[in-house]
């Protein structure tokens, strides 16, 4: 047994999320990205003596949202705190953030690596604001730039804590997480899942102990990874280097630490803040908030469809859990699956078009469903038309690229450009007869056993029809017409 293998992984995320709404979560000012530094600021935000803050209902709204998704209770009334630390980039001295009475608590994620499900506990899911930035001029990062300036475009941007539970063993089932949370807060619109423009971001407590032990070994917390890449290399390292030490009689010094992806190794930070450094007290400037089942039932009534509903829906469809995933993967092509499939009585062959031409072509071009002037309901009738035997799979081809560069009707593009499949066996027939009198030495290669040279007169016949003759009928006439000689 490998010394990694006697001890096993204890993994937990701590996720930031910004959220989507068009203010700061106590001002006006305007929570977005990219602005020029320090002009979405004002008093409050900026933290000036004798302001007070005014909470955004629309942060509420999304959070009980994403705790709802996150199978949470939500909590019937619940507080806001002052966490106090100093930061040049944290204007008040404090962060009002939620300590003791979140708003949801006591959840879980459905997430799967290969064919394992893995149900991870949510601890908590909390609302707060986020802090300044940071731009560190001259060399790169804070130890080697010459001075550094504060940018609090972002101060009091909503921020929502999602929390997991110690459930994860693996650095692939955390990447997995990240990217089952993302895609159900992008799904839920709270987040645009952006990891590298900061809007989500995620800390990794991670720890080992002896396999089987039941005691949590010591943990070191990975901050601010901004890519699932990021994530899964950072963890690998830091279980490595973990097991490392413990291996050579060393001990885990609780810390926190960054990942280097120039060096592909973590280093040390600072020690670990406990909650008691914080000195955290109720928000004396913000009432606990009450929320009613009522207002409940009507965030509940006007969430979208699920992320793990939506797979479980196309796997009853008839389609694979793996074609039914990358769908849901990506919504752009999953939103043009749901309009195609209501309108085709084939949705595993529209899935199949969709998952590898359509997005062949796209990826080509660099193109997005939403810029072109392609319909799904075309492709559900280019779809109808193959399985129909109306047209062949090759000619289907040339008519979808057709249809995606100009959105024209595919019956009306068969028809003009004369792709419509040979119904006349008489005629296929006349084809192969001509191109085995063209290619004696390829019929006299097959008389003599060598079956693979099939493969090239078929392929001359498609290009003689132009791709209009069905694939098996061809095969079965060639070989017909072979056999005859």
């Amino acid at each position: 047994m490998s010394t990694t293998s006697t001890y096993e992984a204890v993994i937990g995320l701590e996720v930031h999320a910004e959220l989507l709404t068009a203010t700061k979560i106590f001002c006006s000012c305007a929570a977005r990205f990219g602005s020029e530094p320090n002009t979405d600021v004002c008093p409050v935000c900026a933290g000036f003596p004798g302001t007070l803050p005014v909470l955004n209902g629309k942060v509420v709204e999304f959070a009980i949202m994403t705790g709802l998704a996150l199978h949470c209770d939500i909590a019937p009334r619940c507080k806001f705190d002052r966490k106090n630390y100093f930061y040049p980039d944290l204007p008040k001295g404090y962060q009002i953030s939620q300590y003791d009475q979140p708003i949801a608590t006591k959840g879980f994620l459905e997430v799967r690596v290969a064919d394992e499900s893995t149900r991870v506990g949510i601890h908590r899911v909390h609302m707060e604001e986020d802090a300044g930035k940071l731009v560190h001029v001259g060399a790169a990062g804070l130890a080697g730039s010459d001075y550094s300036l504060v940018d609090l475009n972002r101060a009091g941007v909503p921020l929502l804590e999602i929390v997991s539970e110690p459930d994860i063993r693996s650095s692939e089932q955390a990447r997995a997480y990240m990217a089952e949370l993302r895609l159900l807060l992008v799904t839920l619109k709270v987040n645009d899942g952006r990891l590298e423009e900061g809007s989500l971001r995620c800390d990794a407590n991670v720890s080992v102990r002896p396999a089987g032990q039941a005691q949590l070994g010591t943990r070191t917390e990975i901050k601010n990874l901004n890519s699932l890449r990021f994530l899964q290399k950072a963890i690998d390292f830091e279980i490595d280097r973990q097991v490392r030490v413990l291996s050579e009689g060393g001990v885990i010094v609780q810390e926190t630490r960054l990942w280097s992806e120039e060096r592909q190794v973590t280093y040390a930070m600072r020690s670990k803040e406990e909650a008691s450094d914080y000195r955290y007290f109720p928000e004396p400037d913000l009432s606990p908030l009450v929320i009613d089942s009522s207002w409940i039932a009507d965030i509940r009534a006007q969430m979208p469809e699920l992320p793990a509903a939506r797979r479980t829906r196309y796997v009853d469809l008839g389609l694979s859990p793996y074609d039914a995933g990358v769908l849901v993967d990506q919504m752009e092509l999953a939103s043009a699956f749901d309009a195609a499939a209501a309108v085709s009585a084939y949705p595993k062959a529209i899935a199949t078009w969709l998952i590898k031409d359509v997005a062949r072509l796209l990826n080509e071009g660099k193109l997005r469903l939403a810029d072109l002037p392609f319909q799904p309901e075309q492709l559900a009738r280019l779809v109808d038309m193959v399985e129909r035997q109306e047209i062949t799979v090759a000619a289907a081809r040339k008519v979808l690229a057709a249809v995606v560069a100009e959105g024209k009707d595919p019956a009306a593009l068969v028809a003009e450009m004369g792709l419509a499949a040979m119904a006349d066996a008489g005629a296929l027939r006349d084809v192969i007869e001509r191109i085995l009198d063209a290619h004696q030495a390829q019929v006299a290669e097959f008389k003599s056993g060598k079956t693979k040279v099939l493969g090239f007169l078929t392929g001359q016949v498609m290009r003689q029809t132009q791709g209009r003759a069905q694939p098996q009928q061809v095969a079965s006439l060639l070989e017909a017409a072979l056999a005859r000689r």
